[in-house]
């Protein structure tokens, strides 16, 4: 049986995880989609932004959040005269697990985008699908394993989030008490051992299986793309 505290700890981590995986995957979808067929000035930059929660300490994002988001600047005072600063709320926690996942969902994405074979792309123009029609009827369902996958892996990564989201969100039981800050008490308070293993082993769950459903469909879409490509080839043999 699982305590009450651990029950709202599962419970705030699934509900931060979800809202930033369901906010991110479509923002991660279009800048994938910009980065694998579009070409302008300043991609480089773009790409080296997108991917900077994956090469610095979480630390430093939650901070940057945290910053962002002070009253002391533009965006944090219209927020708060407003009423709506995130900052040590569950939607901060949610904002920090989305901007650590987001790399992961974009580079997953792209990929599936790079995947599609160009011959699509100019048989779906020689028919008039174009533009925003070509990424709705082809490039989007053709790429919706790796949207899956990509969504996968955010879920992992967010539900897993600690540096970033203890910095910008605190660590307030009940409100932004996360599975793994819930670890972290625990592990700091004496006598904590037992409630921090049986933490430990609770967030190895959705974690672990997560990365199963995401290495699943890896294989699928690896499959399919060499089914894809023997067919190609078959067909210009026969030809």
């Amino acid at each position: 049986m699982l305590e009450p505290f651990e029950i709202e700890a599962l419970a705030l981590s699934f509900k931060v995880a979800v809202t930033a995986t369901a906010v991110g995957l479509p923002i991660a979808v279009w800048v994938a989609y910009k980065l694998s067929r579009s070409q302008f000035r300043g991609k480089f930059l773009v790409e080296t932004l997108v991917h900077i929660p994956l090469v610095v300490p979480p630390v430093v994002v939650g901070f940057a959040l945290l910053v962002l988001f002070t009253p002391l600047s533009g965006i944090g005072r219209w927020l708060s005269e407003a009423g709506l600063n995130p900052a040590f709320t569950w939607v901060a926690a949610a904002i920090a697990s989305g901007v650590m996942a987001f790399p992961l969902m974009v580079r997953s994405i792209r990929q599936a985008f790079d995947a599609e074979p160009i011959e699509y792309g100019e048989v779906a123009q020689t028919l008039g699908v174009d533009g925003f029609k070509r990424f709705w009827r082809v490039s989007l369902p053709l790429a919706a394993p790796g949207l899956t996958s990509a969504a996968v892996l955010g879920f992992a990564r967010a539900i897993g989030e600690f540096g970033a989201t203890i910095t910008f969100a605190a660590n307030i039981p009940g409100l932004t008490q996360t599975l793994p800050l819930a670890l972290y008490s625990a592990a700091q308070s004496p006598g904590g051992e037992i409630a921090a293993f049986r933490l430990a082993l609770l967030s190895l769950i959705p974690a672990v299986g997560s990365l199963l459903v995401a290495e699943w469909l890896q294989r699928r879409r690896s499959d399919v793309g060499r089914r894809s490509a023997m067919g190609r080839q078959s067909v210009k043999s026969g030809r």
